[in-house]
């Protein structure tokens, strides 16, 4: 009984203690932030390098994702001759969750892995001692650009993810299955609403915050060289997947309560 309290005790202080550090880190960012101490050039870097190059994994995922569920949403609605409903539904789910919930697990896979390696690697390295020994802080020379630019990509991808996904949606619908186009537009235009598109920003701003402070938090804490930065990366996809998910569900809880489906 002793080992299993001890075991379930020293679970909840690192989970404490890990989501203390974490909360610290983004305490200082949004410091250094309030404070001006932006440096243009890497936010704008940072920007290219996390939205622009996650633009292919983003279309991919959003245009396959987009076709495949309105496949299996005509499969069926077939058999209750409710063809012309598969527009709202496959929005509507592509706005509330598909969307927000792939594009936030596609860029925690790229770039947070990305994001973490870079920075375990800097830390082991010693280049963040290196960086404190010419008086420049850590967190604003990495962490505010990146989160700056995390805030800024991940909305806008989710907003191209759902667009590409609709689009492929519609064609899929159309041209393959043989729905009506002018139905489909119509119920898509009726039952969409800006509550839908609204949700979808709020869980991308939630989660591109979850994504760089994990994986920022990890890669400075990254030890025992090649070693540690692997396994800081591995830690840093991993816990922000979850996290992304389990947000996801309280969100969804929460923003359905306030703009429920429909209205």
């Amino acid at each position: 009984m002793m080992s299993l309290a001890t075991l379930l005790g020293g679970t909840l202080l690192n989970f404490l203690n890990y989501l203390g550090e974490t909360a610290l880190l983004a305490y200082e960012t949004f410091l250094a932030i309030c404070a001006g101490r932006i440096r243009t050039k890497l936010v704008v870097r940072q920007i290219c390098e996390i939205g622009f190059g996650s633009q292919l994994v983003v279309l991919v995922t959003g245009a396959f994702t987009g076709a495949v569920f309105t496949a299996q949403t005509f499969f069926q609605f077939s058999s209750l001759n409710m063809e012309s409903a598969v527009g709202p539904v496959v929005s509507v789910s592509m706005c509330r969750e598909l969307g927000p919930v792939l594009v936030g697990l596609m860029v925690a896979g790229r770039v947070g892995a990305a994001m973490s390696a870079e920075l375990g690697t800097m830390k082991v390295t010693q280049q963040i001692d290196a960086l404190r020994a010419l008086a420049v802080h850590p967190v604003d020379y990495l962490v505010v650009p990146r989160s700056l630019a995390m805030l800024i990509s991940v909305p806008l991808l989710i907003a191209e993810c759902i667009f590409i996904g609709i689009a492929a949606g519609y064609y899929m619908a159309v041209n393959v299955l043989g729905v009506s186009g002018v139905y489909y537009m119509a119920n898509m235009y009726r039952f969409t609403h800006g509550s839908d598109i609204f949700m979808a920003m709020s869980k991308g701003l939630v989660f591109g915050v979850i994504i760089v402070f994990i994986s920022c938090r990890e890669g400075l804490n990254a030890k025992d060289g090649a070693v540690g930065v692997g396994q800081a990366t591995t830690e840093a996809v991993v816990i922000s997947s979850l996290s992304i998910l389990i947000a996801n569900f309280f969100l969804t809880m929460g923003l359905n309560m306030i703009f429920p489906a429909g209205q």
